[in-house]
């Protein structure tokens, strides 16, 4: 995705993590691609932990574009949401109650189901 908006923000580690900045109608469009989707994650009793970041970051490889919901830690989940984000370097594409909708495009271009649809939406 060449005509996209790299946002570069700096992670309470002082490494440097970047994400894609999706405007309104990208975002409408990968809301409507998520629809469907069941969550592949759920955050339990345990929070954040190494296991979950390594679940989210081998399903964004896979899927690309996932839902993640908390069962737990409902009131931090802002600020687990920006913690889960850093570590994988996905955009969140949208919150909608204790459910977030995450994307990141695949590496191989042969697996990018999205990329050619939202470049058309980036103008």
């Amino acid at each position: 995705m060449t005509d996209a908006k790299i946002v570069g923000g700096e992670a309470e580690s002082k490494e440097i993590y970047f994400m894609l900045e999706l405007n309104s109608k990208q975002r409408k469009f990968l809301e409507k691609e998520a629809h469907n989707l069941s969550p592949v994650v759920i955050i339990g009793g345990a929070g954040v932990t190494e296991g979950v970041i390594n679940m989210v970051a081998s399903s964004i490889a896979s899927h690309e574009l996932i839902k993640v919901k908390f069962n737990e830690y409902k009131d931090e989940k802002s600020e687990l949401t920006d913690e889960i984000l850093e570590s994988t370097d996905t955009t969140l594409v949208r919150m909608i109650g204790n459910v977030i909708i995450l994307y990141k495009s695949a590496e191989n271009e042969e697996n990018q189901k999205y990329a050619k649809q939202l470049a058309k939406l980036s103008k």
